[in-house]
C-alpha cells in the first residue's frame, strides 16, 4: 500500500478520533452545565425534584445519582432543624406561660399577705404559695435535666444491675403519690432475676416519669409488670386520650391539655434515656388503655 494512502488513513482515524473526543467534551461540559444549574435551583428552591442529565455516560450518571441521594439527605435534615426550630418556638411559648402562671399566683398572694392580719388566712395563702413554687421547681427541673441530656453532659454509666430492684424501690417511692391519686397499681414482677446492661440512676428516671406520666393520665387504675423475659410494661386507663396524642407522648415539648404544668419533656427525657442505655420504649393505645413497652439490653 503506498506511503500516500497509509498517510490518509491514518489522518482519517486521528480525525474521527478528535471529533468523537470533541463531541464527548462538548457533551461532558455540557452534562456539567445542567449539573450545576439544577444543584443550585434545588439548593436555593429546596425542591423534591432530582438532578436529570440528557448525558447517556455512565459516570456522569453516576454522579447526578450520588448528588441526589446527598440532596434527599440533606432535605431530611432541613426539615428536621425546621421542625425543632418550630418545636422550640412553640415550647418557649408554652414554657413562658406554664412558669408565668405560678408566678404571677406568688406575686397575687405575697400582696394578700402584706395585707392579712388573720394567722389562718396567711398559712392559707402560704400553702398555695407553696404548691405553685413546686410547681415551677418540677417545671425549671424538667427543662435543666433535658438540657443536660441532650447536651451530652450527661454521661451514663452502663453496667449490669438487677432491673426488679430498680423497679421496685421506684413504685415505692411514688406509692403515696399515686394513692393519693387514688390509684393502686396492680405489681406484677417476676421472681426470676431479670440483669441487664443500664445505668441505675438514668433507669430510675425513666421509670419515675411513667410513674408520673401514669398519675397525669389515668383513670385510676395502673398495671406495672416485669416479665420473665426482661420486658417491662406500664398500662393504664386514659379515657382521656386517643390513639394520635399518644403515639406523640415521647416527642419532646408535646403536651396534652389535660395534663398541663409540664414542659412535655419528661417522656422525651424518658426516650432519650432508655436508647442512651441502649433499649427502647414504645406507647401505644389500645382499646382505651396507654400501653408503654420498655426493652433494654441484655447481658451476653
Amino acid at each position: 500500500m503506498p506511503l500516500n494512502t497509509v498517510l490518509i488513513i491514518v489522518c482519517s482515524v486521528m480525525g474521527a478520533m478528535a471529533a468523537a473526543l470533541g463531541i464527548k467534551l462538548f457533551l461532558i461540559k455540557k452534562s456539567a452545565r445542567e449539573i450545576r444549574e439544577s444543584l443550585e435551583e434545588k439548593l436555593s428552591e429546596n425542591t423534591n425534584t432530582p438532578i436529570s442529565v440528557s448525558s447517556g455516560d455512565k459516570d456522569i450518571r453516576s454522579l447526578a445519582a450520588s448528588l441526589n441521594v446527598q440532596l434527599e439527605i440533606l432535605n431530611e435534615k432541613r426539615h428536621i432543624y425546621e421542625q425543632g426550630d418550630s418545636e422550640l418556638k412553640r415550647a418557649i411559648t408554652n414554657i413562658s406561660h406554664d412558669l408565668r402562671t405560678p408566678l404571677t399566683a406568688i406575686c397575687g398572694y405575697l400582696d394578700l399577705l402584706e395585707r392579712e392580719s388573720d394567722s389562718q388566712e396567711i398559712s392559707g395563702y402560704i400553702k398555695i404559695i407553696k404548691n405553685r413554687t413546686e410547681a415551677m421547681k418540677k417545671l425549671t427541673e424538667e427543662l435543666f435535666g433535658y438540657s443536660v441530656i441532650m447536651a451530652g453532659e450527661s454521661r451514663l454509666e452502663i453496667k449490669p444491675l438487677t432491673v426488679n430492684d430498680v423497679l421496685e424501690e421506684s413504685i415505692a417511692a411514688f406509692y403515696a403519690a399515686l394513692t393519693d391519686k387514688g390509684i393502686l397499681p396492680n405489681i406484677d414482677i417476676t421472681q426470676k432475676k431479670i440483669t441487664r446492661n443500664a445505668d441505675r440512676s438514668a433507669l430510675s428516671r425513666v421509670f419515675a416519669n411513667l410513674l408520673n406520666n401514669a398519675a397525669k393520665y389515668s383513670d385510676g387504675d395502673l398495671d406495672i409488670a416485669l416479665k420473665e423475659n426482661g420486658e417491662i410494661i406500664f398500662a393504664n386507663t386514659a379515657s382521656g386520650l386517643d390513639e394520635v396524642q399518644v403515639g406523640r407522648l415521647f416527642e419532646r415539648f408535646y403536651t396534652v391539655e389535660a395534663g398541663r404544668c409540664s414542659t412535655g419533656l419528661g417522656l422525651a427525657i424518658a426516650k432519650s434515656l432508655t436508647e442512651g442505655m441502649g433499649g427502647s420504649i414504645e406507647a401505644k393505645y389500645v382499646k382505651g388503655r396507654i400501653i408503654v413497652n420498655i426493652t433494654l439490653s441484655a447481658i451476653f
